[in-house]
């Protein structure tokens, strides 16, 4: 199997995994705001450190991905940046590293002829 399927997999799992909680919250809240939903993730310390944690990923993806993608010539690289907000970065990440991976094959069976 090639590695982008497997980034293409990943995807899937973010999706899937990140959502089903985030369904559980819609389903069981009374207060479904953004604000209460933000609220929560600050309650205990645990839960602090792990939005600490993946907001220095966040940063961390855009620092790299942005000049990567424009490197490549990617087209509508842009969209990344609000699928990571509003899916998840489980699902934006891998997305981006499919189609990444995508490009550089294209460009190398360019390349090659």
């Amino acid at each position: 199997m090639k590695l982008k399927y497997v980034f293409l997999l990943l995807a899937v799992l973010g999706l899937c995994y990140t959502w089903y909680y985030n369904i559980q919250f819609y389903l069981n809240e009374e207060n479904t705001s953004i604000v209460n939903y933000l609220a929560q993730t600050k309650t205990t310390f645990p839960a602090r450190s792990f939005s600490a944690d993946l907001l220095v990923v966040v940063f961390t993806f855009f620092v790299w991905y942005i000049p990567e993608a424009i490197k490549l010539r990617m087209k509508h690289w842009w969209v990344f940046i609000p699928l990571t907000f509003l899916v998840a970065i489980a699902f934006a990440f891998p997305l981006f590293l499919y189609f990444r991976a995508a490009k550089m094959e294209s460009e190398s069976a360019n390349f090659m002829t």
